[in-house]
């Protein structure tokens, strides 16, 4: 079922309205474009203004269908020169991606209901994966703390809404993994109740960024939960784990490339536009950049709006 069809089967939720209407039904003409660039990995810093001049480097040459990108609002795109695109990732880069770099993180408060958590109306981005995804690992590799979220062995460990507050102006807040069969079923009914209601009621949040991880093929939760996200109308970047891990392919295993591609063309039918995502490895940092960039530019998206 399209986005189109269902929209008028599900309220507009305060966090999303002109946000997810804008960026869900952009217009998709049919143009190829055939570079991939991004930031340097030698540039010294994330944008800190809009004038300063970026740094972008031309990957191999990667055909990427126009409709297929994300394309944030009021992005304008240079015919001759064509558009600025993150590396790893289909999103355009727009004149909304400034001061993006972490300077402070501090952890704030958990939660078990949205009503508890931080109310000073500050935008957010939410975390949530399958569990054993790697998302405390990556979002301590983001604002390259080491033990800012806690990390386990043992899937299934963060129990609650937990709120990060980032350079005194933000919130990334790390939720309760999903798929985690070894905890009790009272508890993760707990976990599906106070986390779905975040979502639906939530006005401060900017975006859910739904962990996937690419070392393997599509699990049919991870789909289950990223056509719920789009069928409640809830915005949503996906975020590919572990995508340094190369699978033989005389093993039957695919590349993280091509489990990126089959989960696209598996949810493609819940969105009339393609969601934004990003390709990444807490292990070699791949995807910290762009991710902090993206949440900028749709922060700053958000504050104006």
């Amino acid at each position: 079922m399209a986005a189109a069809s269902f929209l008028s089967h599900f309220p507009i939720h305060n966090h999303s309205s002109s946000l997810f209407k804008a960026l869900l039904f952009s217009p998709k003409p049919k143009t190829l474009i055939k570079t991939l660039t991004t930031l340097s990995t030698s540039t010294p810093s994330l944008i800190t203004t809009h004038e300063e001049e970026l740094t972008l480097i031309e990957e191999a040459p990667l055909q990427i269908p126009k409709e297929k990108l994300f394309i944030p609002p009021e992005t304008e795109i240079n015919p001759e020169k064509g558009p600025r695109i993150l590396r790893g990732s289909n999103i355009v880069l727009s004149k909304y991606a400034k001061d993006a770099q972490v300077v402070s993180a501090e952890f704030v408060k958990s939660s078990v209901e949205t009503e508890a958590c931080p109310n000073d109306g500050s935008p957010e981005f939410a975390f949530v994966g399958r569990s054993n995804v790697g998302k405390s690992s990556l979002v301590n590799s983001i604002v390259k703390r080491k033990k800012l979220a806690l990390t386990s062995k043992k899937p299934g460990k963060t129990q609650c809404i937990n709120h990060f507050r980032i350079n005194d102006s933000w919130y990334l807040v790390d939720l309760p993994g999903y798929g985690y069969a070894s905890a009790p079923n009272e508890l993760r009914k707990d976990w599906n109740k106070f986390t779905k209601d975040y979502f639906l009621n939530r006005s401060t949040l900017v975006s859910v960024f739904l962990l996937i991880d690419a070392s393997i093929p599509a699990k049919k939760i991870d789909l289950e939960y990223a056509s719920w996200l789009g069928q409640n109308q809830v915005p949503m970047t996906l975020i590919f784990t572990k995508c340094d891990k190369r699978k033989k392919k005389k093993n039957g295993g695919k590349h993280p490339e091509e489990n990126v591609q089959d989960f696209q063309e598996l949810i493609s039918q819940y969105f009339e536009a393609v969601p934004p995502w990003i390709m990444t490895s807490s292990l070699t940092n791949q995807g910290r950049d762009e991710i902090l960039l993206h949440m900028s530019q749709l922060r700053n998206y958000w504050l104006k709006h």
